[in-house]
């Protein structure tokens, strides 16, 4: 089974969906550079809350430390270091005392020896804090290299009341890292989730919003559809009548009339085109106004070419609000679409067609094969008409049908033959209005 050409993308479609491409993309970049800014922020603030929290912790373990150590008789006491759960686990606490000539001694380690860190380094942060005689941080390695913390809270000699030392806690900076990993992992992943989604909500967004663009193209492709499809009998009819004319002599009055309603079923064409292009554009679509139909429909009537149909009219006095200019395409479509395809089966000698205005309806009534009420739809579908017309007349006549908040129907016209109906909108009552009406015909 062969496989269906795939028709190419016109210009002005790729170009459109490029655009669409665009600003998926656009909208996508903007997403992913307020996600990074936002995630950048939460992990820096994460990771500063953790550090606070650890020298918090630090400060505290070797505050309680620093309490707890007293002199009697002039020596350290550290009795109540032992038992106190701040010199327990990490961070370890290490309590360092100054000696004279700028020495210092270790002379408590916390129970759980975790770090082992330089002495020149414990000794240098003692020496800041009882040189500042307030807490001090620092950080450093220990001897296998591993980055460290440490935090200095001096105490004092009970009897001088000067500063004898300084209990250090050493603090390790993977303590709370798993936490912070984790924290990076979801939101890498979260962003990655969100940027996904932004990106289909994005290109659903783009194509809503350039649905309009879209919807104007394929007006714009349909109405050039219909111009050369509908234009391209008449052109060559008066093509060929004009070269049959050149090349005959005295040829040009024979082919005049041929000639003439070339011209008039082109004016038509054109006259329809404009109405299809007004309802597509959806712009000042209708201008109703009260308008006596009776009144219109005779002179659609009047203007129907004479030969080849008799016409009967029962026209009621009639008043709808509607646009003159699109229902008079409308009825003429009719007219038109009946003297075409209503000829009785067996009667090659004309079309009788009956033309009947009630209310807001105009009927008109042939005799010929008849349609069934449900190949309407069918019918009403561009380019699909049978025998030979263009299929855009039913169409046309639907929509401006559907633009009068009217409809289209057919049914079987008793003794053969079909009755399309064409319902407008009935007058509005204008109770209270002071001004006159203006009838139109």
């Amino acid at each position: 089974m062969a496989q269906p050409v795939r028709r190419p993308r016109s210009p002005a479609r790729r170009r459109l969906h490029r655009l669409r491409l665009r600003l998926t993309a656009a909208y996508t970049l903007i997403t992913v550079a307020g996600l990074a800014c936002l995630s950048w922020l939460v992990i820096r603030t994460d990771d500063r809350a953790r550090l606070d929290a650890e020298y918090d912790e630090m400060r505290r373990r070797a505050s309680v430390a620093a309490s707890l150590v007293y002199y009697e008789d002039d020596r350290i006491r550290l009795d109540g270091l032992a038992d106190d759960e701040a010199t327990s686990g990490t961070p370890q606490v290490l309590v360092v005392e100054g000696r004279p000539g700028g020495a210092s001694v270790t002379v408590f380690r916390g129970r759980t020896a975790q770090f082992a860190v330089e002495a020149g380094t414990i000794r240098a942060v003692t020496r800041s804090a009882m040189g500042e005689e307030g807490p001090v941080r620092a950080e450093a390695r220990d001897r296998a290299g591993e980055p460290v913390r440490l935090l200095a809270v001096p105490f004092y000699h009970d009897a001088t009341d000067e500063v004898a030392g300084a209990a250090v806690a050493v603090g390790d900076p993977a303590r709370g890292a798993a936490e912070h990993r984790g924290l990076v992992l979801s939101l890498v992943v979260g962003a990655g989730a969100l940027t996904a989604l932004a990106a289909l909500t994005g290109h659903v967004l783009s194509g809503r919003s350039m649905r309009p663009a879209w919807e104007a193209l394929e007006q714009q492709e349909r109405l050039l559809a219909d111009a050369a499809h509908e234009l391209r009998t008449p052109v060559a009819v008066m093509r060929g009548s004009v070269e049959v004319a050149a090349g005959a002599p005295g040829g040009l009055e024979a082919q005049l009339p041929r000639i003439r309603r070339a011209a008039d079923r082109m004016a038509d064409v054109v006259e329809n085109l404009l109405a299809r292009g007004r309802l597509e554009a959806a712009v000042d679509v209708v201008r109703a106004e009260p308008l006596r139909l009776d009144q219109l429909v005779e002179e659609v009537c009047a203007e129907l070419p004479e030969g080849g149909h008799r016409l009967e009219s029962r026209l009621e006095e009639s008043v709808v609000e509607a646009d003159a200019a699109l229902v008079r395409v409308a009825v003429r479509n009719l007219l038109d679409n009946a003297v075409r395809h209503g000829r009785a089966p067996g009667a090659p000698d004309g079309v009788d067609l009956l033309v009947t205005v009630r209310g807001p309806e105009v009927r008109v009534a042939d005799r010929g094969p008849g349609v069934a009420p449900a190949r309407l739809p069918e019918l009403m579908e561009r380019f699909s008409s049978p025998g030979g017309g263009t299929g855009i007349g039913l169409s046309l006549v639907r929509r401006i049908a559907e633009a009068h908040r009217g409809s289209l129907t057919v049914r079987a016209r008793p003794g053969g033959g079909a009755e399309f109906v064409l319902r407008l909108a009935p007058v509005r009552s204008r109770r209270g209005v002071g001004r006159a009406l203006t009838i139109r015909s």
